[in-house]
């Protein structure tokens, strides 16, 4: 058996950072980074990249702290969408800068990750190549990295066997893409399926677009500047000022320090009302530049629901050229309603509508549970993955929760009144012509990720063996920020560096607390089920940096300008380039 002083599962974004931390910091410790791919990368591997694929965020928002995405390297300029194969190349050059590229152990999956007993702990992970060879490995600590958007989702449909033509998911867009498709159908109203749309409609295809009239509707989808300023997403959603209207269950406090303007804006009326306002406009700026009403078709994908309550199913419009032409010339027809069945290459809707099709692309979402099994059995509620809600004994009893809706609503009473829901909403699998085999589904009740401070499993067992830590199961518009910081804060957890002040029993109730708090703050979005934030991710940070005995503000040294930079200047990669060397010194 091979053996391993960490064995990381991932190689995307988070499981390049954060392996590439603790390499950094552990240099005389084997190290593995599994991963069902060919190629490195995720959601930016090259198995995954179409042609007109590129980041949400523009550049300069969308790089490790310290590792720069130069123009002279990448070949990219301001308000430049990262292409999808430069993202993959930037991946690929961090992994060799940092020694970790042949680290990397492509097609093979974790099928199975085992608990050790005993003080120290440790994994015995059953793998399989792609050829389906099983082997074990020991790893002495494991890392998660698998995130939030590895393993779709995607239902059958009834008399699918008889449509013959490709139905597919998102994920395998780059698979089909050169299809020599005339009509094809996109199914789902999420930023995938845009991209899907988009991705066919640019060329001229005339694309059906279904969107469930039974579902959340279509995403919420912003020009790169809002705000009558014209302010960069990106970086406003990363302003101290602007993340004091959010609410955050870890702000204040706990993280940021600015407790006090916090509460009179979320405790008070007359702070609500200024709330409100703040939203209010964020909201009417997005709908009014996307004259969504200007037009019957461009009406269709106007939200369902209020922008404060999305997550990060708020996206942005990385298209060259105008979505909503495709839409207003008729390049793209867009359809609310249920997929009742199919026929030979014929989509059969809900409301009677018959689409001729030759390819049907579903972004019908992922899976929300790692994909590998966790033992001994059970031991899935003891780290803190979700699982069947059913009879719960671990923790999320019902007095547990009841104890943190109640302080989730004392402290942010705007959250009692939940946006109005459609009144259609129904399951995916609730649709008389879909269905699954799979047993567990995003529609399954099931618990959310429950891990302390979204990476490390709260229970006696783990925090003191100290062998398992999660990366990546947050979404957010700061990917590579919080990545860096977890990779630090995790390298500290597992070398007991990292010390626990609170006890076992505050651990597991914060933990609770912050897990249900999503479910209040992001309905229309993943909150219920998994930690899914925009405004609130520098408070995050700041979370971090404080278990790690960091400093948090970090504008003042930087701009010179005391408190006025701090809260009014954007937070990016370049506020935190030296975080690593500053925890190193702390250390000796």
């Amino acid at each position: 058996m091979e053996r391993y002083d960490l064995v990381v599962v991932g190689a995307g974004i988070n499981g390049l950072g954060v392996a590439k931390t603790y390499h950094q910091l552990n240099s005389d410790h084997s190290l593995l980074i599994l991963d069902g791919a060919s190629s490195l990368g995720g959601v930016w591997a090259k198995e995954r990249l179409y042609p007109s694929l590129k980041t949400n965020n523009q550049w300069g928002t969308f790089e490790f702290p310290d590792f720069p995405m130069d123009t002279k390297t990448f070949g990219l300029k301001a308000r430049q969408h990262i292409p999808g194969s430069v993202m993959h190349d930037y991946l690929a050059k961090y992994a060799e800068r940092f020694d970790i590229l042949d680290k990397i152990r492509y097609r093979t999956k974790v099928l199975v990750a085992e608990h050790q007993d005993g003080v120290e702990g440790g994994w015995v992970l059953t793998t399989a190549s792609a050829e389906d060879e099983e082997a074990k490995i020991f790893a002495r600590k494991l890392i998660v990295a698998t995130g939030l958007t590895s393993d779709p989702f995607f239902p059958d449909f009834a008399g699918q066997e008889v449509y013959g033509a490709p139905i597919f998911h998102a994920k395998d867009l780059r698979h089909y893409a050169d299809d020599p498709v005339k009509c094809p159908t996109v199914f789902g109203g999420t930023k995938s399926a845009w991209d899907a749309v988009y991705s066919y409609a640019s060329r001229g295809i005339k694309v059906n677009w279904v969107i469930r009239k039974s579902g959340h509707g279509p995403a919420w989808m912003s020009p790169p500047f809002v705000t009558p300023l014209k302010k960069w997403l990106e970086k406003l959603v990363n302003t101290r000022l602007l993340t004091w209207f959010s609410p955050c269950i870890w702000g204040g406090d706990a993280s940021d320090g600015y407790s006090t303007i916090r509460r009179f804006l979320h405790e008070t009326a007359i702070g609500r009302f200024i709330t409100n306002t703040f939203w209010s406009i964020i909201a009417n700026d997005v709908l009014t530049l996307n004259n969504y009403d200007g037009h019957p078709e461009t009406k269709k994908l106007k939200p369902w629901y209020p922008a404060m309550f999305c997550g990060t199913s708020f996206s942005i419009l990385n298209y060259p050229t105008d979505f909503f032409d495709l839409v207003r010339n008729g390049t793209v027809k867009v359809h609310i309603a249920d997929i009742a069945h199919l026929s030979p290459h014929t989509v059969h809707l809900s409301d009677g509508t018959q689409l001729e099709s030759d390819a049907i692309c579903c972004s019908t979402g992922w899976m929300h549970v790692p994909p590998m099994k966790f033992l001994p059995e059970g031991i899935d509620k003891e780290i803190g993955l979700p699982h069947k809600a059913e009879d719960e004994e671990g923790l999320f009893k019902a007095e547990t929760v009841q104890k943190a809706d109640d302080e989730i609503f004392a402290r942010f009473p705007r959250l009692r009144t939940q946006p109005e829901a459609n009144k259609n909403l129904h399951s995916l699998l609730d649709a008389p012509g879909l269905s699954t085999k799979e047993e567990l589904t995003p529609y399954t009740p099931m618990t959310p990720f429950t891990l302390y401070h979204f990476i490390a499993p709260p229970s006696a067992r783990f925090l003191q063996t100290r062998d398992l830590a999660f990366s990546g199961m947050v979404g957010n518009f700061s990917t590579m920020l919080v990545t860096h910081i977890q990779g630090i804060w995790i390298h500290a957890f597992f070398s007991n560096k990292l010390p626990l002040t609170k006890s076992l029993p505050e651990i597991q109730y914060e933990s609770v607390l912050y897990a249900r708090f999503g479910k209040w703050r992001y309905p229309a979005g993943h909150g219920a089920r998994q930690p899914d934030f925009v405004f609130d991710a520098v408070p995050y940070l700041d979370l971090l940096l404080r278990d790690l005995k960091l400093e948090t503000r970090r504008k003042k040294e930087n701009q010179g300008l005391g408190w006025i930079s701090e809260v009014t200047q954007p937070y990016g990669p370049e506020d935190y380039r030296d975080l690593l060397a500053e925890w190193v010194e702390k250390q000796q």
